[in-house]
């Protein structure tokens, strides 16, 4: 099985590129599951519901979120009807939604798909690590494949994230910070691993943000609103192939497209 994970999808320049490239890429690479991280869509902060439904038109199979997943009220029953999209495990059971979501493809065995956020230079949440091994511990044992989004600022706490999940997962993707990392690997356990996906933005941007409100922002230290950049997109992510029997990796390469 060969699986597209897109990075944190920001603004305008994300969404037109993803709309604009993402059928042609299936194409090409052969793949087989398409997931992204939405989290960033609608105006480089949080997802509308409006906009979680462009990208399943485009082609899209599943929608992961973060700390930013919130923002929209409207996306809130969507985050409880529909099964395609997952919001982090590690936060309160009664907000809607859920961090596991199982996917099914005819042809294909079922694939679980996780997405929990770090604590490290975050918001206050749930610990991540126990989380995941309780959330794991109650998945049924024929779902071979599980793949997870983690939501994390701290290179260092994805890292162990890898480690502490290799043997249990197939793979294990950073989101959040929007700057893809040249560390894809195949752990010792099997498992497919990388620091972060990157983000589907603006090429021209500081982490999809118009460049010259970061720099005010740092130049006078005084707060400024940020703007999602504008102009040509990027997509960037990772693409990985798994043995559909033990859900090990077989390889994992970083992916972009303009």
């Amino acid at each position: 099985m060969r699986i597209l994970f897109l990075g944190d999808i920001v603004g305008i320049p994300g969404r037109t590129a993803l709309k604009k490239s993402l059928g042609s890429i299936k194409e090409k690479q052969s793949i087989d599951l398409i997931f992204v991280n939405g989290e960033n869509a609608s105006g480089g902060y949080g997802l509308k519901a409006k906009h979680a439904k462009d990208f399943f038109k485009s082609g899209v199979d599943g929608i992961t979120g973060g700390n930013h997943i919130w923002k929209y009220k409207d996306l809130y029953s969507m985050l409880d009807s529909d099964t395609r999209i997952v919001r982090p495990l590690n936060y309160a059971d009664h907000l809607p939604g859920t961090g596991l979501r199982i996917f099914e493809k005819k042809g294909f065995p079922p694939v679980a798909v996780f997405n929990v956020m770090g604590r490290t230079f975050m918001p206050p949440i749930d610990c991540p690590f126990a989380a995941m091994e309780t959330a794991l511990d109650a998945l049924p044992a024929d779902i071979p494949i599980q793949l997870v989004d983690f939501h994390a600022e701290a290179t260092g706490e994805k890292i162990a994230m890898g480690y502490f999940l290799d043997g249990k997962v197939s793979a294990v993707l950073g989101t959040h910070t929007h700057v893809q990392t040249n560390d894809a690997k195949v752990l010792p356990g099997g498992t497919a691993y990388l620091t972060d996906l990157g983000m589907c933005g603006a090429v021209d941007s500081c982490l999809g943000m118009k460049p010259e409100i970061i720099l005010d922002r740092y130049l006078t230290g005084l707060p400024r609103k940020l703007e999602a950049a504008s102009g040509p997109g990027i997509l960037q992510g990772a693409i990985f192939d798994l043995d559909e029997t033990t859900g090990n990796a077989v390889s994992i390469t970083t992916f972009k497209h303009k």
